[in-house]
């Protein structure tokens, strides 16, 4: 885990992501709003750890942040500097000190190239070094992510899932990034390889000084690299922590449910553990409740919840909940 750093790498105020859903002639009918008003900050040489449902827009907001989607409305702050509207040329240098690596590991590597091919590419993109000094830098990648110099004349079908993700992880480094997008790198790994993984990433970001945004639905996982995490619904944060606060002392109920469902290896604290079930179905995200958006769902419900929205408010130091009851 990454030391404590107070100064902001990257930040969202109220960022929205809304896909539009269109009717048989073209005219938009309603959307999907995946992300729907999102403001919090990740300081640089962190890991911030975001988890929630499936559907909630944890890898869209992901996305939005390194302008691979166009954000609907807010803003997004680089480093000090607006990029929520920067197009082309100008966007460019921001690209490339931010990166992705993708949840699978299968389909992210082109089948038609090489692994030297596969590395070679943003490098030639992003810089303008000999191809002898890419040559070096490649073969130094492929070190530092546990790979051998001979693998770059091999291509993706010829390695396992784990290999194929450290190849990805060489790609994603190649242009020297600042930032990385993890989109739930290990979800897709045998479970004996995740913890490889993860450590590496661990030893990558000490040595690189790198800051990362870590999606995943794993929670033991999560708390395990991240220094701050939040827990995201249906396109909301709706809790923002420490890593071990959030798990010791969670305050929202949703965040309290998700945590209640990891798996105890000790069958008697397992048995004596009361699990807290969330009743009913993940909301539509083009017909988001009014108020509190998890208030359908929610066992400590008041009739406040369904009709004002609670913000994102500070209520012990570095513990923000969204919650009206808490």
């Amino acid at each position: 885990m990454a030391e404590q750093n107070n100064q902001i790498l990257l930040e969202t105020k109220d960022l929205q992501k809304h896909f539009p859903i269109k009717d048989f002639f073209g005219r938009k009918k309603q959307a999907v709003k995946a992300v729907d008003g999102i403001t919090f900050q990740i300081r640089k040489g962190e890991t911030f750890g975001l988890v929630g449902e499936s559907g909630c827009g944890k890898s869209t907001l992901g996305r939005t942040l390194i302008r691979m989607y166009e954000p609907t409305g807010g803003q997004i702050i680089f480093d000090g500097e607006d990029i929520t509207k920067l197009e082309g040329a100008k966007l460019q240098p921001y690209h490339k000190r931010m990166q992705i690596i993708f949840q699978d590991p299968y389909s992210a590597l082109d089948p038609h190239h090489n692994v030297e091919e596969i590395i070679r590419e943003p490098m030639s993109l992003y810089t303008n070094a000999s191809k002898s000094d890419i040559d070096e830098q490649i073969v130094e990648l492929l070190k530092k992510v546990g790979m051998k110099a001979d693998d770059m004349y091999k291509y993706a079908y010829e390695f396992s899932g784990g290999q194929r993700q450290r190849i990805g992880i060489a790609r994603a480094l190649a242009v020297k990034p600042e930032f990385l997008l993890c989109d739930e790198p290990i979800s897709a790994l045998d479970v004996s390889i995740q913890a490889q993984v993860v450590n590496m990433l661990e030893d990558l970001q000490e040595e690189l000084g790198l800051t990362y945004l870590f999606v995943a639905h794993d929670l033991s996982m999560v708390r395990h690299i991240s220094t701050r995490i939040g827990v995201m619904y249906l396109g909301k944060i709706v809790e923002i922590a420490e890593s071990d606060e959030l798990y010791d002392h969670p305050m929202h109920p949703y965040t309290e449910a998700l945590l209640s469902a990891i798996p105890v290896a000790d069958p008697e604290l397992a048995r004596s553990s009361k699990r807290k079930i969330i009743k009913g179905d993940l909301p539509s995200p083009m017909d988001v409740p009014g108020g509190c958006r998890f208030h359908t769902r929610c066992p400590y419900a008041k009739p406040e919840c369904s009709q004002m929205e609670p913000p994102l408010v500070e209520r012990t130091p570095g513990h923000f909940v969204a919650c009206h009851i808490r």
